[in-house]
């Protein structure tokens, strides 16, 4: 089964909502691709400025983060259905910097996922390794527990809608990047860890992509792998290189 590839862009804390709206307008004939889902998950204030600078081309909008409860007491929160309606359809949950900096724990990411959900969210949920897992060897074990706590109580229907990240943590904004085999490797255990879950045709729909230091220069190789669906992008997402990505 052929799986639509999905680039996204995760801006992370970057671009004032006048940046953002000239970056839409640099990446605009970059990334025309009508075979490849291209997402742009912007910071929160950015989202309403780009929602109307995306409109008429084939981008989609995504959020970084929102809380788990629709409305109420929560001073500087965001909801599910607040991003909904203001035209978001991607949600990034899990991402390492939120595990590592904010202390999401997988409990609460398992909230955020069905929360997402009930609010007409596509999530793109994260997983990935720290570099001394990596060297212990343990970090299938890792990344597999990470992705059945996550999981629990999420339906095959709900997963074959669900977008994976594979992000080895080693990798990210450090310039290092996982070879296309090891990406590979863990991608393919992903899948293999669904299809267990659930069934082989959940983990042959489920979209995995990488995410750590993909750019113009890798992607194509990255990208050529059986299991790997597409990129989660940091860095690169804020330059024009992003289309050469988007279309490698």
């Amino acid at each position: 089964m052929a799986r639509r590839r999905i680039i996204a862009g995760n801006w992370k804390m970057n671009m004032t909502p006048s940046q953002a709206v000239e970056l839409c307008a640099t990446l605009k004939d970059l990334v025309k691709n009508d075979d490849v889902d291209v997402v742009y998950c912007v910071p929160a204030i950015d989202i309403v400025p780009v929602a109307e600078a995306i409109k008429g081309t084939n981008v989609k909008l995504g959020a970084e983060n929102f809380y788990i409860e629709d409305k109420g007491a929560f001073t500087g929160e965001i909801s599910a259905p607040m991003l909904k309606d203001a035209g978001v359809e991607y949600i990034i949950i899990g991402h390492s910097e939120r595990r590592d900096i904010f202390g999401e724990n997988d409990i609460l990411i398992n909230a955020k996922v069905k929360k997402a959900f009930a609010a007409g969210l596509k999530p793109i949920l994260c997983c990935g390794e720290s570099l001394a897992l990596r060297k212990a060897g343990t970090y299938k074990e890792w990344i597999a527990r990470q992705i059945k706590w996550d999981l629990t109580d999420v339906t095959a229907d709900q997963v074959k809608e669900l977008v994976i990240a594979y992000e080895p943590i080693w990798a990210i904004g450090t310039g290092e990047t996982a070879t296309a085999d090891q990406a590979q490797e863990v991608c393919k255990m992903i899948r293999d860890v669904i299809a267990e879950m659930y069934d082989a045709p959940t983990a042959e729909a489920v979209r995995i992509q990488y995410g750590g230091s993909m750019n113009a220069g890798n992607a194509a190789e990255l990208l050529s792998k059986d299991d790997i669906d597409g990129g989660l992008i940091g860095g690169a997402a804020l330059k024009p290189d992003f289309g050469k990505i988007v279309n490698a």
